[in-house]
């Protein structure tokens, strides 16, 4: 862990670098008392660890150890010099990342962070020393291809960025219309970057869409290899939770009960007014979803 430095908020964090596979770092902001159980959130892709400031900050004033890592190629963290973003690279990043606490966290992963951690947690062969618990956020093995689809149109859509934040939060607002649009945009701006010629571009390496690892969607393991999330979800041993937003056009009910059904010790939290970003649709409701199950998990 390197290059610690404060980061802004009502709670005390920091911005370290974390040790990833491939000789890569990691991009990470921390909180908590040193001593406290340990919890990792991944994020989902084309994001960065910003989209869980509120719920870090919660975890955090609960007395949790809290880390919020940017994925490979996203946000503050390295980028691939191979342009390798496959869920093999994302899930050895996981592992490293656990390997690197003093103490097996909690993984809380949306998404494509989601996918890494329970690949990683399942295929690992020492799952308990891997995560105590693994909290999914959206996402199982069962993906819906319409949620898919329309992840891979918005992310390859606006590659060449926007002309101003304003222009980024229309898009945004267009992609997820029951999210109310935000009067200020300074929490966009952490997912974005300026380029020299003014124009404001996503925080992530083109080639994770584009690359030869790459694709149009974050979920492509899903697709080219269905088989092996199955036989993740099939494995797991470890306290489960599956956190699904009740209007997510990716993960269906239907999905969420046949994971529920492949997993008979798994808990469930179904939010209302919700959609895949569920951190984001209604943050208040899901960190009350997950607290209770992570106070049991302590350790």
């Amino acid at each position: 862990m390197t290059g610690v430095s404060p980061t802004s908020g009502n709670v005390d964090l920091q911005t370290v670098r974390l040790p990833a596979s491939g000789g890569l770092t990691l991009a990470a902001d921390v909180g908590g008392p040193p001593d406290g159980p340990t919890v990792v959130l991944l994020h989902g892709g084309g994001q960065t660890r910003h989209s869980w400031d509120g719920t870090l900050r919660v975890l955090v004033g609960s007395g949790w150890r809290a880390w919020s890592v940017d994925l490979r190629g996203h946000g503050e963290s390295d980028w691939a010099p191979d342009g390798d973003y496959s869920l093999d690279a994302f899930a050895d990043d996981v592992l490293a990342v656990s390997a690197g606490l003093p103490r097996p966290p909690v993984l809380v992963g949306a998404s494509l962070g989601g996918l890494a951690s329970l690949v990683a947690v399942a295929e690992s062969g020492e799952q308990e020393r891997t995560a105590r618990a693994l909290v999914l956020v959206d996402v199982a093995h069962r993906i819906e291809d319409e949620g898919r689809d329309r992840i891979g149109a918005f992310m390859t859509g606006h590659l060449d960025g926007f002309a101003s934040l304003e222009e980024a939060a229309d898009a945004i607002a267009a992609y997820n219309p029951h999210r109310p649009r935000p009067k200020d945009l300074s929490g966009l701006a952490k997912n974005l970057r300026q380029r020299e010629d003014g124009r404001w571009v996503w925080h992530w390496d083109p080639a994770f869409v584009s690359g030869k690892f790459g694709s149009a969607d974050e979920t492509r393991a899903s697709v080219v290899q269905p088989d092996r999330l199955e036989r993740a979800v099939d494995a797991l041993r470890i306290p489960t939770l599956l956190v699904r937003g009740r209007r997510s056009d990716l993960l269906s009910e239907e999905g969420a009960r046949e994971f529920l059904a492949r997993v008979p010790h798994a808990e469930y939290a179904d939010v209302a007014g919700a959609g895949h970003m569920v951190a984001g649709d209604r943050n208040e409701v899901f960190n009350q979803a997950i607290l209770g199950f992570l106070e049991r998990h302590r350790g």
